[in-house]
């Protein structure tokens, strides 16, 4: 059985985690590194620190709907139960991934 409390304030401290990323992401590609001098090398540097932080910003932003989703889940009743069998998600799988909709047997 999952202890319910435990797993929304495990949650709740992951998307106050990745709201802090998102913005810091946002923040870091809004305002660029300006000590740095234009020439063609430094630019280059610049557009791929630039995609590395959309990568990270997506990545961060899917996780914090991942987390909001679980959350809903908790509110509605549904959280630890499987989408696919409907049966009770392994509580070991809920510690390491507490956003999971499937057991393990469905994860793969």
């Amino acid at each position: 059985m999952v202890d319910l409390d435990k797993a929304k304030q495990r949650l709740l401290d992951l998307k106050q985690e990745y709201q802090t990323r998102v913005h810091k992401i946002q923040y870091d590609m809004q305002n660029p590194d300006t000590d740095m001098t234009q020439d063609w090398d430094d630019q280059a540097v610049i557009n791929e620190q630039n995609d590395v932080r959309k990568n990270l910003l997506v990545e961060a932003q899917h996780n914090l709907e991942l987390v909001n989703n679980a959350l809903l889940r908790i509110e509605n009743g549904t959280y630890g139960i499987c989408a696919v069998s409907g049966e009770e998600i392994e509580p070991t799988r809920l510690e390491a991934v507490p956003f999971a909709t499937t057991c393990m047997k469905h994860a793969k």
